[in-house]
């Protein structure tokens, strides 16, 4: 496998193959890839995101029947990963956690690499199966891996990313923010405010709860409730109901086993004689007639086990309807506080401790007050310490966004801010911070609201020069190299444009595997590996296929891109020119 710019703490990801079977108009195409810039062009309407689509579903996207080929019973789309060193071994952690073999090495010391197959059937009806390295797994064992392998960026993805969440996540994402004691500290702060107001709720709805609390936790402890006592009841309501059953399939067994004339232990009583006179004559029966006497004693002491129970068994009205009603008491809590017994305890305990709360109020509503305010202090520190992180990564992102947008034909000004208030209105999971991306499209011009002041073609290149500096620092961390996919984020784009966002995805492709759908001929121009894909009806049935082009296809397809479905010399000359120059 090759690999440009594998680090040494995260290793390096690379998509092999995907395959499709009945999956949209496609009946089964496998497509080989390779590291570097791999492209994908085709017609409009061809196919061309179907390969990405279907790519998204082996990532954990929610699957859909519609996708399942017309009279076909299933869709099924596999991929194969090959994974070198710290990528292997990062891959082979989430297997393990969730019982699941790896195929490759472990990684350790860079040694060894391995591979990962995914493989996702679609049935109808929505319902299907996924497998990972040919064991079943959920999907939830998929978003686990997904991080590791690929990310993909959509082509409606400019009109989606920047909402106050995703604009938060692409930045703690550069940033590899710690979120988790931000978001525990907040969870312990908004807990005890949640039991607080709880509380200090109005003098009639408290008393109402009062006697609600206390109607529950009395009569959940006058019941006096034993652990497993309705298992134990069950039990012994089946005996005491079907006593006369028991007892005469007791004793009958008994009385076969050892107390008639014609029972098993006379039988063997019996034999035992005629063969202690045979191994008089023959020393070799001794260990037959030892394992009679054995048999004997053994068939002797479950008659007596049999007959012990039996007698036992005393037939109780009385006791059998005490049972009975035990357990109908017990039934009945257990549908108001269960489903299970262990619950109707814990339900009457945490009753009882509400109640106690309430009945000591002010005393609790100190030590609560006291508490919340000590956690308020640890969610600021940690919210405060976060909020650090974000802007100290803040000015390093938007040196390099701003870089790379000017990389891409644009004259503009890039600026990432990190604001928002600490007062408690603004506190959350992940911190207090509000992020925006500001851009000046054009000298002389203010900066404001990147989705509001660029157009569509500034907004895919920002998008791609926002993305890329990401998954370059990402990089950098344990999550190592994965595959990126850019489907038509070249949209609204054209001529010095376009050559300067192939020039771009050509950069990335030095360091990572990339995967891109482009309707630009300036961008395809630049593919390390080119792949056509066709629409064709055969027999009546339309079929995508898609197939590696090189040499003279390459040439004529980057030629039709340019000049559309009618090939000239000139096209063709052109079309020569720009690969040469994009090799």
């Amino acid at each position: 496998m090759l690999c440009f710019g594998q680090n040494a703490d995260g290793g390096c990801f690379v998509l092999v193959e995907l395959r499709l079977e009945d999956y949209a108009v496609v009946d089964n195409v496998a497509v080989e890839f390779a590291a570097g810039l791999n492209l994908l062009t085709g017609e409009t309407g061809a196919g061309k995101s179907i390969l990405i689509d279907a790519l998204a579903l082996l990532l954990g996207e929610r699957a859909s029947a519609d996708v399942i080929r017309a009279g076909a019973e299933k869709a099924v789309v596999a991929a194969v990963w090959e994974l070198e060193a710290g990528a292997a071994k990062k891959v082979a952690e989430v297997l393990s956690e969730n019982g699941i073999d790896g195929d490759g090495g472990d990684g350790e010391g860079g040694e060894e690499s391995g591979s990962l197959i995914l493989r996702r059937e679609v049935a109808a009806g929505g319902k299907g199966r996924i497998f990972v390295n040919n064991q079943p797994a959920t999907v939830a064992v998929l978003k686990r891996l997904a991080p590791h392998l690929a990310t993909i960026h959509a082509q409606n993805e400019t009109l989606l990313a920047f909402d106050a969440g995703s604009r938060l996540s692409l930045l703690d994402a550069f940033a590899g923010s710690k979120t988790e004691a931000t978001a525990v500290a907040y969870g312990t702060w908004k807990t005890l405010g949640e039991r607080i107001a709880e509380m200090e709720r109005d003098e009639q709805d408290r008393l109402r709860l009062l006697d609600l609390w206390s109607f529950q936790s009395r009569e959940i402890d006058e019941a006096r409730l034993k652990a497993q006592e309705d298992e134990l009841l069950e039990a012994e309501k089946r005996v005491l109901a079907n006593s006369e059953k028991i007892y005469n399939a007791g004793m009958n067994a008994f009385d076969l086993l050892y107390e008639g004339s014609a029972s098993t232990s006379a039988t063997l009583r019996a034999a035992s004689k005629h063969v202690e006179e045979l191994s008089r004559y023959e020393p070799k029966f001794q260990a037959a007639l030892e394992a009679l006497d054995s048999a004997r004693i053994s068939i002797e002491d479950v008659g007596a086990s049999l007959r012990d129970y039996a007698g036992a068994i005393q037939a109780s009205p009385e006791r059998l309807a005490d049972v009975e009603d035990r357990l109908a008491a017990i039934d009945r809590l257990k549908r108001k506080y269960g489903p299970t017994l262990d619950d109707v305890v814990k339900f009457g305990a945490e009753a009882a401790r509400k109640l106690q709360e309430m009945e000591n109020k002010d005393e609790v509503l100190r030590d609560l007050r006291q508490k919340q305010g000590a956690a308020g202090h640890g969610y600021l520190a940690a919210a405060k310490a976060l909020s650090k992180v974000r802007k100290d990564a803040a000015r390093k992102l938007e040196k390099l966004v701003g870089a790379a947008i000017n990389e891409l034909a644009m004259k503009a000004t890039f600026q990432v801010e990190v604001g928002g208030s600490d007062v408690v209105g603004s506190w959350s999971s992940k911190g207090f911070d509000e992020v925006r991306y500001l851009i000046s499209a054009n000298p002389g011009e203010p900066l404001r609201d990147m989705e509001q002041a660029a157009s569509g073609g500034e907004l895919s290149r920002v998008m791609l020069a926002l993305k890329s500096s990401i998954e370059k620092a990402s990089a950098k961390t344990s999550r190592g190299q994965r595959t990126m996919v850019f489907d038509e984020i070249d949209t609204g784009i054209g001529g010095r444009a376009a050559d300067a966002v192939g020039k771009k995805l050509k950069g990335l492709a030095r360091t990572a595997q990339v995967l891109c759908v482009t309707h630009l001929p300036q961008i395809a121009a630049f593919a390390d590996q080119h792949y056509l894909i066709e629409k064709k009806t055969v027999g009546g049935r339309t079929r995508t296929s898609v197939r590696r082009i090189e040499s003279r296809e390459r040439t004529e397809e980057v030629a039709r891109m340019l000049s559309g479905a009618k090939l000239t010399e000139a096209s063709l000359r052109n079309a020569e020119q720009m690969i040469a120059e994009g090799a």
